[in-house]
C-alpha cells in the first residue's frame, strides 16, 4: 500500500537577506534568501517565544516579484522544504507568498 506524503509549509516572516536575482542553467530566475519568523505559540499550555531562521529559494516568476520586496518586508510565505545535495538544512523552496 502506498501513503501519500504531505510536505507543506506555511510561515509568516520577514525578509532578513535577498540575493541578487540569478538565472539557472536552463534560463529559469532564480533567488535565495533569508527569512525570519518571530512569534508567541502554546507549547504544553504555556507561552512560548519563538524565533526561526531559514533559508529560502524561488524560482520563475516569484522569484523575479520577490527580488523587487523591501528587506524587512513581512509575508506569508508557502512552499515545501527540501535539502541540498551539498546541504545539512532544509531550504523552503517557495511557491507563492501575499502580504500578511
Amino acid at each position: 500500500m502506498k501513503v501519500a506524503a504531505a510536505n507543506s509549509l506555511v510561515l509568516t516572516a520577514c525578509v532578513a537577506e535577498l540575493g541578487a536575482l540569478r538565472y539557472t542553467p536552463a534560463g529559469l530566475p532564480a533567488l535565495d534568501l533569508k527569512l525570519e519568523h518571530e512569534s508567541t505559540v502554546e507549547e504544553a499550555g504555556k507561552p512560548r517565544q519563538v524565533k526561526a531562521a531559514l533559508k529560502a529559494v524561488a524560482f520563475g516568476a516569484i522569484a523575479e516579484r520577490l527580488a523587487r520586496q523591501a528587506l524587512g518586508s513581512l509575508w506569508r510565505f508557502q512552499g515545501f522544504l527540501a535539502t541540498p545535495g551539498n546541504g545539512k538544512h532544509p531550504v523552503l523552496h517557495i511557491q507563492d507568498f501575499q502580504q500578511d
